[in-house]
């Protein structure tokens, strides 16, 4: 059987590598991509993609369904939280998650729903344990870091139009851990933490270039903060998984992160070679806020999100394993201290490390 693919968020990081890996397979006929930002340069001369530059709020339902997508794939989200403009936010990532997921249920030939969610949702709290790893059984809570919060509240939605529905298309929602590798340190730099405390941020000589590289000349670490890497590929892999391996019946959650040692500060100084600076959680909020407000939202610092730099969120991610025998390939510190992987041609040789050298 060939598959017609439907992947909204298709310019994003993991959109956009999904589009590449699905048009070289054989067993894929046509892809339709839908995104807000205009077609990449390299899509161009796709002969299988489809291209919808549309926001997911948009009505685009009618051109899709002219394509009788067998797969919907659910990575569209706008991750930063916009200065001043919640009600915005809400409405393409609330709304137009809303509408894909109305489209997947409605449409006789989606077979499969495959949707993005996070591991933040299980909520950064003081209470939290290091040693503590969250398991799909357990809740989602409520948080004031509006990702988070909306991630939480979409998968609650999904619950509730699946649970009305037929049955007829299978839902698998994935909860990756801090996606890493070298497209995303390389190719698609972001103004976020491997970015800043890497020194691979755009705007040398802009006042924020400044400021944060002031602010992060050493790495500055809490007492209990840690977080978890999963590889690039790997995340690609286990979507292949899905969509092309083992089926997936009903409603299925998978975290998605490879097991091992998590990564706490001191390793990510070492890896980006510098010292660490402790702090405590109330100097993160206090300079989240600051930083947040002079900048107007320009450095990614907005309300709540200074507990996911203050308490720890860890995670197991073996489900994808026992049930779908997907097998990680990188380990978590791996991931993001090394540039192994289908993207390393796109690092510049000088920058380039590889685990097997060490």
């Amino acid at each position: 059987m060939k598959h017609t693919i439907l992947i909204t968020g298709a310019a994003g990081y993991v959109g956009a590598m999904l589009v590449e890996k699905f048009a070289r397979r054989a067993d894929v006929e046509s892809i339709v991509g839908i995104d807000k930002e205009p077609m990449p340069d390299n899509f161009h001369n796709e002969p299988k993609l489809i291209y919808l530059h549309m926001n997911t709020v948009d009505e685009w339902e009618k051109q899709a369904r002219a394509q009788r997508p067998d797969i919907v794939i659910h990575t569209a989200w706008q991750i930063r939280e916009l200065y001043g403009a919640q009600d915005t936010e809400w409405k393409w990532n609330i709304g137009g998650s809303d509408k894909v997921f109305d489209f997947a249920f409605s449409q006789p030939s989606v077979k499969k729903l495959i949707h993005f969610s996070t591991v933040a949702s299980y909520g950064a709290f003081s209470d939290n344990s290091t040693e503590h790893r969250y398991t799909e059984n357990e809740p989602f809570r409520k948080t004031d870091y509006l990702y988070a919060e909306e991630k939480r509240i979409s998968e609650e939605h999904l619950k509730e139009k699946y649970e009305k529905s037929d049955k007829h298309t299978a839902v698998a929602i994935v909860r990756p851990a801090a996606i890493t590798g070298p497209r995303g340190r390389f190719m698609r730099i972001r103004f976020g933490l491997q970015a800043s405390l890497s020194g691979s941020l755009k705007g040398r000589g802009s006042f924020l270039y400044e400021l944060i590289s002031l602010w992060v000349s050493w790495v500055p670490v809490t007492p209990r903060w840690l977080r978890q890497y999963i590889h690039e590929d790997d995340v690609v892999g286990v979507i292949e998984r899905l969509v092309f391996g083992e089926k997936v019946n009903g409603y299925e959650v998978f975290n998605i992160c490879p097991p091992g040692p998590v990564v706490r500060g001191a390793d990510i100084a070492r890896a980006v070679g510098k010292r660490t600076l402790p702090i405590y959680p109330w100097m993160v909020r206090l300079a989240f806020f600051w930083v947040w407000h002079l900048t107007r939202g320009r450095i990614p610092t907005s309300p709540g999100s200074w507990k996911g730099y203050s308490y720890p969120i860890a995670v197991d991610g073996s489900k994808v394993t026992r049930v779908l025998g997907y097998q990680y390939r990188y380990a978590g510190p791996d991931a993001f201290q090394y540039t192994d992987g289908e993207y390393e041609s796109y690092v510049i040789e000088k920058s380039r490390k590889h685990k097997n050298d060490y």
